[in-house]
């Protein structure tokens, strides 16, 4: 591909899918269909960032703040994770991509989509293609004390001393563990915020807030992003005369 570096390109790439309510609205669409089109071009970036050789992509889906909203949007959010779930597990057999699902799993989550959580992660666990890191019911704080939390215990059982514990080890318990950390953040509809997504990870990333909503967030857009991502002196804390890494 002509357009973009393919000697530099981010190995892990965080999207916070943002405006589908306000591209629906501008649409004079329901938010239920604004969420349906956030979903379906999910699945065609996804495809898309697989193609062009990147290897993670993490996507903020739900938070554990968006139980907040109007019932009837929770409810339709549900459904419709539930029925995109459905639909990939028809058609498995002719995907590549690896499907985690990260973040709490507690009461919340409705008990119908637990089996099917699992389900897709161990079908598709083998796979060898693009790994697609989906974040539902997922906040960072609540990540950081789940990691805190294993620690603790391994230092209760006796596993480890509390000198043991370092920025590897805490890397080793998140729900991102063994995957590098995101090279680049893309937040569409210019929001310029992470809301709590992937503090520990996000240290070093690049940032990126397209005008865009997320469901008109095209294939030709994630080019630019990486476009923009490749222009970056990426120091990780060096200085402005040392070689770009």
């Amino acid at each position: 591909m002509d357009q973009i570096d393919m000697s530099n390109l981010p190995k892990h790439i965080a999207i916070i899918l943002d405006g589908n309510r306000r591209w629906a609205k501008a649409r004079g669409l329901t938010t239920r269909d604004g969420h349906t089109e956030g979903f379906d071009n999910l699945e065609r970036i996804a495809k898309f960032a697989e193609e062009i050789g990147i290897k993670y992509l993490t996507v903020y889906a739900f938070s554990t703040e968006n139980w907040k909203r109007s019932q009837e949007e929770v409810n339709a959010l549900m459904f419709i994770f539930k029925h995109n779930i459905d639909r990939y597990l028809a058609r498995l057999d002719n995907g590549t991509i690896k499907i985690r699902i990260i973040g709490e799993d507690n009461a919340n989550v409705p008990e119908e989509l637990k089996p099917r959580i699992q389900k897709i992660m161990e079908k598709t666990k083998d796979n060898t293609g693009l790994t697609l890191n989906i974040a539902f019911n997922y906040g960072g704080r609540a990540e950081i004390v789940h990691a805190a939390k294993e620690i603790a215990k391994m230092v209760k059982d006796g596993k480890i001393d509390i000198s043991d514990i370092d920025e590897k080890l805490i890397s080793d318990n998140i729900y991102t563990a063994g995957q590098p950390d995101p090279d680049l953040l893309i937040r569409t509809s210019k929001e310029l915020r992470i809301s709590n997504f992937l503090p520990w990870q996000l240290t070093y990333t690049e940032f990126y807030f397209p005008e865009k909503f997320w469901p008109e967030f095209s294939n030709e857009d994630l080019i630019e992003a990486i476009k923009v991502y490749q222009s970056r002196n990426r120091r990780f804390g060096g200085r402005p005369d040392e070689k770009k890494k």
